[in-house]
């Protein structure tokens, strides 16, 4: 049922060296940005940078978790095979279902039903303040 990574959220202490770093040395594409993060694109990887600064220190708190793309079924599928057995470390308050769990181990993962388009499509109703979405290059 999962059919790839949907997307990476990283959380950073500094967006500006952030993007530099991701854009000029590894070749990233920056896609849009705001005041607390950007997303880049890195072939067909969604990459999410994030303002944390407390998450960089040891015990601190962050975003920072691995997404798996599903479609509709799989998620409905999923989340019911999932209920009871993971905890569960945020609700979602994005554009499309979305699950929050920890795995055994306590890393952060995510299942989700969207893409960078779909979340781009759905800012442009409701965009977080600062947002700008850069012009797609052909």
């Amino acid at each position: 049922m999962i059919s790839g990574i949907n997307h990476v959220t990283l959380c950073v202490g500094d967006l500006e060296r952030s993007i530099r770093f991701y854009r000029d040395l590894l070749g990233c594409v920056l896609r849009a940005r705001w005041g607390k993060g950007a997303y880049m694109e890195a072939g067909s990887l969604w990459l999410c940078l994030e303002v944390h600064p407390e998450a960089i220190l040891p015990g601190g708190s962050g975003d920072s978790h691995l997404a798996f793309s599903v479609e509709q079924d799989g998620f409905t599928v999923l989340c019911a095979r999932l209920s009871g057995k993971v905890a569960r470390w945020k609700e979602n308050r994005s554009e499309g279902d979305s699950l929050y769990f920890l795995d055994p181990d306590g890393h952060k993962l995510e299942i989700h039903v969207g893409t960078l388009a779909t979340r781009l499509r759905a800012w442009r109703d409701r965009p977080p303040e600062g947002l700008v979405i850069q012009p797609q290059e052909d």
